[in-house]
């Protein structure tokens, strides 16, 4: 007989006891056996968050030092990620506390859930959760695509009872499918939050969440607001761009109602050298002078500068007391 569990999988925390998976330290991830209200899925790929990817990645860069081949790089790349899942028994940055989600199959259904959920063993699944707090077991890292922040692995996890979670449809490639799906939650939260003629910043806005949401905002605050996209790269800066022209004019077929989305360079700050929000709202303002009153998005494309689709209100509140992780000094 299977052991009962928690229904949001408390019984899976190691340390500290008595917290919620998420912001425990360390869950137990061994999949031999499987709780009554648990389902093993057996994993394809995994999702990572844009800012841990982008973190990983830089991390993997240093330590494989200066003129390392991509192939050194991606080893390091590999490392850090098994590091994480062995200190954790999930995938958690240690340093952007972010995670992601993944895309794979039914494997086993607990006893409890058989019959009561619309799942059956065999079905491909995306988890709507984060890897933050789903117990993760890596056998193999098979492919790192980086271009699109994706990971092929063979592994398991396991989604608790209160765990959300979307059928893979069967006309959309799997990928791109997991890619909509891990920052569904974001353009929905911009709808509700951007009105016609706001002022809108997007902090992070070349990641998936900041793309996504750069559009809706642009569709939202019509053609009497304004939307400010900051972005840490050229690279990213041009991605989003490219992407927004392209389909301003597939959808709205004149170019004449196409709002324009003014993207900034913005440098890494250190540390208490980061600004607060008021200083980075005065720096925007003077750069664009019909920008006032603005309100801000914040996204994990930012290196983690906070939650998904969070608002937030100029303050004196230091940038850097938001997350762990670095984020933006100045514009230039």
């Amino acid at each position: 007989m299977q052991k009962k569990g928690n229904k949001y999988g408390t019984h899976r925390v190691i340390e500290p006891v008595g917290v919620l998976p998420q912001p425990a330290n360390k869950l137990d991830n061994n999949m031999d056996e499987i709780w009554d209200n648990e389902i093993l899925i057996d994993v394809q790929t995994l999702n990572i968050d844009s800012a841990s990817f982008t973190d990983i990645y830089n991390y993997a860069v240093q330590q494989a030092g200066e003129g390392a081949s991509d192939e050194r790089i991606l080893e390091e790349v590999k490392k850090e990620m098994f590091l994480n899942v062995e200190l954790q028994g999930k995938h958690r940055n240690r340093r952007t506390g972010s995670g992601g989600m993944l895309l794979g199959k039914v494997e086993k259904i607990g006893d409890a859930l058989k019959g009561k959920i619309d799942l059956q063993e065999g079905d491909r699944i995306a988890t709507l959760v984060s890897l933050s707090l789903t117990p993760l077991r890596i056998d193999e890292i098979i492919e790192i695509r980086k271009d699109v922040d994706q990971v092929d692995i063979k592994g398991k996890a396991i989604l608790f009872e209160s765990g959300i979670y979307a059928k893979i449809p069967n006309d959309m490639p799997e990928k791109l499918a997991l890619s909509a799906l891990d920052v569904a939650g974001a353009p929905a939260q911009t709808a509700k939050l951007c009105q016609y003629g706001q002022n809108v910043v997007i902090l992070g806005a070349g990641g998936k969440s900041g793309m996504l949401c750069c559009y809706e905002a642009k569709k939202r605050v019509g053609v009497t607001g304004k939307v400010i996209g900051l972005a840490n790269s050229p690279k990213s800066t041009n991605r989003i761009k490219e992407t927004i022209s392209c389909t301003n004019s597939s959808l709205s077929g004149s170019s004449s109602r196409s709002l324009s989305i003014t993207f900034v360079r913005a440098s890494i700050c250190k540390g208490s050298a980061c600004p607060s929000l008021s200083t980075t709202s005065a720096l925007i303002s003077s750069r664009f002078s019909a920008v006032t009153g603005v309100f801000f998005l914040r996204f994990a494309g930012c290196s983690g500068l906070g939650f998904s689709g969070s608002p937030v209100s100029p303050s004196n509140t230091s940038l850097s007391t938001m997350s762990r992780a670095a984020i933006y000094r100045y514009l230039r």
